[in-house]
């Protein structure tokens, strides 16, 4: 039993703390120069050959990038994806042990505009990332943000992918691609390079007034991230490359991760925090720096002199309550501070959740979310979580009986008035064959006369999206790609709606 007089101090032993001091604990003999977690201490050759096994091994390990395909690296100037850069100049190094196979490209995203910075410092951010761009040899585009508001409908269709080849079909491509010349790999030739074009002070404008629209910092976060990924898909496609790497790493994974569910993504975390993302079809987002922590990086990058440029953004010097993403940030990395394998955990469990709605890569068009094009979440039973807090919403701002007052404003979204776009004569839901459209004033394309359109963006989003359009002052400052397309669904739909009895359910084809 305990005593009140007992001593206790002979008893206890200190923890033993690794230090710099202590021998590498691969090669055993060279002095420890890092130490990445308790018991981890590396040297810096051996510190330098973990870091590049690990990148090589995640690609080998899923087998997603084929030889020879061309693959773009959205490079933001942040240190994780700075360091993706170096790992994939490495790779492609004369002296690299084991080639990287790919032919790469560079894309960086201007986002100046969207968060205030002048002219001045917009040019200054792009010429320090031009220099670091040009020393890596691969071809880069620099595309400001503000094309956004110019791009085709076409970004929120996915596209056909390509059919899915068998396990034996990457060997096979190796050996063909070692048999064939691949000089195209690793000798340098004129690449391509587009600096930023000049942005009218006009786009600029109406992308400020689009992002200060969202209400909330929460809502421009997500917002911004939604149109830098769509940015970064045309770019792809029309530059020809069919893969599109990422630079989330550990830490950063496990704060999406706990930021997606609190903003409703649950059924969305394997698209948004696994390695691959197949959502648009024919570009998969792969992303390769998921394994590394932010810690690991860096290091690799103080040790090894990985340029990298500091871009203030929406979220810099906010408070740690200023977002939901700021928020979960900073809870995770003050956890990680006291418990070192917080991220790690977090990291972990991503990797076994599942979602439980259908592949996006198999959806449906009219099953897709019209703004992140994950398959919506939204098409469940009654009884179920999701219609119990549209019915507590629609309760809490339904006007009770014998008020007074001005009338309380329905719950339903604000619905877009926005003229068709398709020229007469032409259909606008199939894009290319007469439809025999009414005279302007009878109705709508491909259905009887109704009423001006009026588009109901929420029936055609996720309920994470709804939130974010939720918190948006007005949804006419939405680009005019997701205007149109919304437009395009709407048709669809009530076409659809109208000839449902002349069509054969999947159960009768077989008959």
């Amino acid at each position: 039993m305990c005593q009140v007089d007992e001593d206790y101090h002979d008893g206890l032993e200190r923890a033993e703390v690794p230090s710099v001091s202590k021998k590498c604990v691969k090669c055993k003999e060279a002095s420890a120069a890092v130490v990445i977690r308790a018991g981890d201490t590396y040297c810096r050759g051996c510190f330098k050959e973990y870091f590049i096994h690990k990148f090589r091994a995640m690609l080998g390990k899923n087998r997603i990038i084929f030889p020879g395909e061309k693959v773009l690296l959205a490079v933001s100037g942040g240190s994780s994806s700075s360091s993706m850069l170096s790992q994939v100049q490495e790779g492609l190094s004369q002296n690299a042990h084991k080639k990287l196979r790919f032919l790469p490209g560079i894309v960086y995203i201007d986002e100046g505009g969207a968060v205030g910075q002048s002219v001045e410092e917009r040019r200054r951010t792009v010429a320090e990332l031009q220099a670091v761009f040009k020393a890596t040899g691969f071809p880069f585009h620099m595309v400001p943000l503000e094309q956004v508001l110019d791009l085709p409908s076409s970004v929120v269709v996915t596209a056909p992918a390509a059919s899915e080849q068998p396990a034996s079909a990457y060997k096979a491509a190796v050996d063909h691609f070692i048999q064939s010349d691949s000089s195209s790999c690793s000798t340098p030739q004129d690449h391509e390079q587009t600096s930023v074009p000049e942005v009218q002070e006009s786009h600029t404008q109406l992308l400020q007034q689009l992002v200060g629209s969202a209400q909330t910092l929460t809502a421009r976060q997500d917002l911004l991230n939604t149109l830098r990924h769509h940015l970064l898909v045309h770019t792809a496609r029309t530059e020809g490359y069919s893969k599109l790497m990422l630079g989330d790493n550990c830490t950063r994974v496990a704060v999406k991760l706990l930021t997606s569910i609190s903003l409703g993504r649950g059924a969305q975390l394997a698209q948004d925090t696994g390695f691959s993302d197949s959502r648009y079809g024919d570009i998969i987002l792969v992303r390769p720096m998921r394994d590394y922590s932010a810690k690991e990086i860096a290091y690799y990058n103080h040790m090894f002199r990985v340029p990298s440029v500091f871009i203030p953004g929406g979220d810099t010097k906010t408070t740690d309550k200023a977002s939901i993403q700021r928020l979960t940030e900073s809870f995770v990395t003050k956890l990680q501070a006291d418990f070192p394998s917080t991220v790690s955990t977090i990291y972990r469990t991503s990797e076994k959740l599942q979602t439980a709605c259908r592949k996006s890569s198999t959806a449906d068009q009219a099953d897709r979310c019209l703004l992140c094009m994950c398959a919506l979440d939204t098409a469940v039973e009654n009884a179920s979580a999701f219609q119990a807090t549209l019915t507590s919403e629609q309760l809490s701002q339904n006007k009770p009986s014998g008020a007074t007052g001005t009338e309380t404003p329905r719950p339903n979204p604000a619905p877009v008035e926005q003229e068709s776009t398709a020229p007469s004569g032409q259909c606008c839901s199939s894009g290319g064959e007469d439809c025999g459209r009414a005279e302007r004033g009878g109705g709508g394309c491909c259905s009887s006369a109704k009423d001006p359109e009026r588009t109901d963006l929420k029936s055609l989003l996720c309920y994470s999206c709804q939130l974010t359009i939720k918190d948006m002052s007005s949804l006419e400052r939405l680009p005019q790609y997701i205007l149109s397309e919304a437009q395009r669904r709407q048709r669809r739909s009530q076409m659809r709606e109208e000839i449902s009895e002349f069509l054969l359910d999947d159960g009768d084809e077989g008959s």
